[in-house]
């Protein structure tokens, strides 16, 4: 397809109606917010002519479509996206400079960030579906529009505290309301059976709550090629919004209570399940979404096919991790309630159909649901997943044979629960890990029986990242040096970053880019000023730990060497120190008390040093508040060092490892997840790797000969730091003097049957306080700091979301880009 140019005027003129037609004024009375909706619905009336030729060719050509099934797609804001890929920045830039109103920068700032996502799962969907459009491939991203999203985090004295994020509050002027799209969605009631003219049985479903399933699509814009696809994310309404009779006769309440039913399907991303209402909330979620999307597929399916038969030619749902694995059940419901047929016909298409992402390689995050909770909210589907585990553990039987514990390990229904990963793993052709190292241990560890029996299905696509996002928009000046020096192709290929090898010898180019770090230095500080209250020195290196708060991710280790280096500096005030500021942004789970308390002490820790003027610029740490993609940009292009510090074996790859490293920070990190492979691309000598080896993790958890209390006893400065945590050194005034004790003893003495330091923070923290010193020595030498740094750029390559989306859809999927 052809990018079609926006003519300037054209587009001028169209802002200054849509300001005019809406809000009633002239632009130059209208606010800020009025500007920026202006231009959004200006864009929207130029993307909507593509949006419409695209899927008239997906249509015509009948081309293959992947539907990517995901909770979460962490977009970010979508106005200075579509500027980018639509190649129309500048002139909307100069357009709000001709008419007087302010700049593009300013005017993005008005748009909240789509509250659809929270951590690396969604971002990754975000970038996939930049790059499947980009790339020219037909999708749809399906998932909720979440009215609050997870929640904006507030630090109120260094606690969390959990604010509805209403990012719909204005509107969202991208978006499109399809009620003719709308679906039904079957919750609880009985299924009875019966019989045809024929003697075949058939089920009825009777006596459900029946919600309707409205989608709102979203257009995503590919880079000047004149593709958009559609996010669709469904909005959930009652079938009987307001009942009249219960009205009239005063129960206003349940007049109301259908509509308030179905409005909290969709108000909150990840509710706390930490009791039942909370489980049953999200598994109706989950339903609600794969239901909707794979209803409506099937439906757009049949429009153009004669019959349902060839549906895996020409339709592919990609399960982004387990939470859409009920889908496996529910094609197969459509395929035998609705379409009338038999089960081997339904498994097979199903089986071919259906692919799935592995996010995780820690047990407890693989999806299990009570089997009475599942059977009475979706009695047809269970129905179902009893027939599959049936089928499968026959199948197990007779690879393994009897009397063995294989189906204790793998059959789907087992010990009272639904365990989702099995049935995702049983019903899809594909089943595919996000790093090579991750996929390696699903393999042999983790999965391992089920690789044993069917080795064809595994393979790996390491994660990646866009570029259009992460560099051209979230790093501006540097996108635009690069551009000078080896032209735009790596907006597409980001591979041609290698061209730029030869400057980093050149001292001249070195300083330029020395340069626009320092600027977005500056650019950060004023942010952390203005939010925090907090002035940083930018020349201290920027040490930058960025991401989901959760214990395996270990913000504990990272404090413990700011409060040892604190304590080295209160006992030695004249040393001679590398200036350091430690951000951390992170949002913890709502029920994870845990996570909060490592988020307090933070905060206390950040307030103690503050107030000690003694340390001056020699050590700040600043928490930036509600961490989300518009700060993450920041951040991203103003780092020093990126803190990728997971233990080894615990996270499936990490994304933010890679946008770091695009943005020229160098990785301090364990040889985990896909920082295996950064230190692979840009050599280890450019990198500071530390800590246990994965299998060296493996063999502890195995074996049970970790002690953590030996360590303790034999390092002084570890004991010195964490005897800190319950000595009141970072309590402030009025507070329980053993606020962090939990913390502590679940570092020493263990909890709920696990092991002390579970996730080996003391095991690591010698090796991470070397890797420190390193760092610090490095920093110290700017421009060997400098070379490192940008060495880092130019191996990024490799991590771009369009090479992951290529592997996908050449090896999974099967789909071929519109030309």
């Amino acid at each position: 397809m052809q990018e079609k140019q926006i003519e300037k005027d054209a587009l001028k003129q169209e802002i200054v109606n849509q300001i005019k037609y809406r809000f009633r004024k002239n632009i130059q009375d209208a606010s800020k917010q009025e500007i920026y909706q202006g231009i959004c619905f200006a864009l929207k009336d130029f993307i909507i002519d593509d949006w419409i030729d695209t899927h008239k060719i997906y249509e015509e050509k009948d081309m293959k479509t992947v539907y990517y099934l995901s909770m979460e797609f962490l977009m970010g804001r979508a106005l200075g996206n579509n500027l980018i890929n639509m190649a129309a920045y500048k002139e909307v830039a100069e357009i709000m400079e001709e008419l007087g109103v302010g700049d593009i920068y300013n005017l993005e700032d008005e748009e909240p960030d789509a509250a659809l996502g929270n951590g690396g799962l969604g971002r990754l969907a975000a970038c996939f579906m930049d790059s499947l459009a980009t790339l020219g491939y037909p999708a749809y991203g399906c998932g909720i529009r979440y009215r609050y999203g997870m929640f904006r985090q507030k630090i109120e004295n260094g606690y969390q505290m959990e604010m509805p994020d209403e990012w719909l509050k204005n509107g969202n002027p991208f978006e499109i309301e399809r009620l003719e799209y709308a679906v039904e969605i079957k919750f609880g009631g009985r299924v009875d059976t019966a019989f045809d003219e024929n003697g075949k049985m058939y089920f009825i479903h009777r006596d459900y709550e029946s919600i309707q399933a409205v989608p709102y699509d979203m257009p995503i814009v590919g880079y000047k090629n004149g593709v958009v696809n559609t996010l669709r994310i469904w909005d959930a309404r009652p079938m009987q919004s307001f009942d009249l009779d219960s009205f009239d006769r005063g129960n206003y309440a349940k007049a109301r209570e259908n509509k308030n039913n179905a409005r909290s399907i969709v108000e909150v991303l990840y509710p706390n399940d930490n009791h039942y209402t909370g489980k049953q909330l999200r598994l109706k979620q989950q339903y609600f979404f794969v239901s909707a999307s794979v209803q409506t597929a099937i439906r757009k399916y049949m429009q153009h096919h004669d019959h349902i038969h060839g549906m895996a030619d020409k339709v592919c749902f990609q399960l982004n991790d387990t939470h859409p694995t009920v889908a496996v059940a529910e094609v197969m419901r459509i395929l035998m309630d609705e379409h009338g047929l038999e089960w081997d016909q339904a498994w097979a298409i199903t089986t071919k159909c259906c692919a799935y992402t592995n996010h995780t390689i820690m047990a407890e995050a693989l999806e299990k649901w009570p089997i009475d909770l599942f059977s009475s909210l979706l009695p047809r589907v269970y129905q179902i997943i009893e027939e599959i585990h049936r089928r499968f553990a026959l199948d197990i039987q007779k690879t393994f044979g009897e009397g063995t514990d294989k189906l204790e390990k793998m059959a789907i229904l087992y010990d009272g629960q639904v365990h989702m990963a099995r049935l995702a793993i049983a019903g899809s052709f594909s089943v595919n890990g996000v790093a090579k190292l991750h996929t390696e241990i699903l393999k042999n560890q983790e999965l391992k029986d089920f690789y044993a029996m069917m080795p064809e299905k595994f393979n790996n696509k390491t994660n990646g990242i866009t570029q259009r996002r992460f560099l051209v928009h979230g790093n501006r000046e540097l996108s635009d040096w690069i551009i000078k020096q080896i032209g735009d192709g790596f907006i597409t290929n980001l591979s041609e970053l290698e061209q730029m090898l030869p400057l980093v010898d050149n001292k001249k180019k070195m300083k330029e880019y020395a340069a626009i770090k320092k600027e977005n230095k500056k650019r950060l500080a004023g942010y952390v000023l203005e939010h925090n209250g907090v002035k940083l020195n930018v020349n201290s290196m920027f040490d930058c730990q960025v991401k989901r708060l959760h214990e395996y991710k270990r913000q504990m280790l990272n404090i413990l060497h700011v409060i040892a280096l604190y304590q080295e500096m209160k006992a030695n005030p004249k040393g001679n120190y590398c200036p350091r500021t430690v951000i951390f942004g992170a949002k913890s789970a709502p029920g994870y008390e845990r996570a909060k308390q490592i988020i307090k002490l933070i905060n206390n820790v950040a307030y103690v040093i503050d107030q000690d003027k003694n340390i001056g610029d020699n050590l700040k740490v600043v928490f930036i508040e509600d961490y989300k993609v518009s700060n993450a940009e920041l951040i991203f292009a103003a780092a020093d060092l990126s803190e990728q510090i997971s233990t080894a074996s615990k996270e499936a790859s990490g994304t933010g490892n890679m946008k770091f490293m695009l943005n020229g920070a160098l990785t301090i990190g364990t040889m985990d997840g896909a920082n295996v492979e950064i230190i692979e691309e840009v050599g280890e000598e450019n990198a500071f790797v530390f800590g246990l080896s994965s299998d060296e993790v493996i063999a502890f958890e195995q074996n049970g000969q970790y002690h953590a209390n030996d360590i303790y006893g034999q390092n002084a400065v570890l004991k010195k730091a964490l005897d800190a945590l319950v000595d009141g050194t970072f309590i402030k005034e009025g507070e329980d003097r053993n606020l962090f004790g939990s913390l502590y003893n679940s570092l020493l003495q263990g909890e709920n049957g696990n092991f002390a330091d579970r996730y080996f923070v003391l095991a690591d923290f010698d090796s991470y306080v070397q890797a420190h010193k390193r760092a610090e020595e490095l920093y110290a030498d700017q421009e060997a700091w400098t070379r490192k740094a940008f060495l880092n750029i130019c191996h990024a390559g490799k991590f771009s979301s369009d090479r992951t989306i290529q592997e996908y859809a050449e090896e999974i999927w099967k789909l071929e880009p519109v030309k």
